[in-house]
């Protein structure tokens, strides 16, 4: 019971190699759900203080995907992806980036994927026109 607990208590993946990155960006594209990956290192203190902000953003945000990517383990990914600090939040839609943050701005991170979400689930507009939903 403690075990299940635990597991619950997080919402954020850990990706710890190049093969696992790369399951999870596929099914979150695959299944049209955005991804929002913090690029973190142990040492970076900035880094560790945005956890639980991370943690709370992935409680709130239940159609998202969270990755947490540290780019000591994971090399390849943060070159890959271009990361040249840390912490670094990328905001990914179809397996492809479409924000960065660079460092611990919780307002910034917050506004991007609020606003992105909100864009995402906007109501859809049929020859100009917005369709309400009730």
């Amino acid at each position: 019971m403690k075990r299940k607990k635990q597991l619950q208590k997080t919402k954020v993946v850990k990706i710890d190699s190049r093969k696992s990155w790369e399951h999870h960006i596929n099914g979150a594209t695959n299944k049209g759900i955005p991804v929002m990956v913090h690029f973190s290192a142990y040492w970076c203190m900035p880094s560790m203080a945005m956890n639980p902000f991370f943690q709370e953003l992935a409680s709130t945000y239940q159609n998202v995907l969270f990755l947490n990517v540290d780019v000591d383990e994971v090399k390849e990914v943060a070159s890959m992806l271009e990361i040249k600090a840390i912490p670094t939040f990328l905001l990914m839609n179809g397996g492809v980036p479409v924000h960065k943050t660079v460092g611990a701005n919780p307002d910034e991170i917050g506004k991007k994927i609020s606003c992105f979400i909100h864009q995402t689930q906007a109501p859809k507009s049929v020859n100009g026109i917005h369709e309400q939903t009730h």
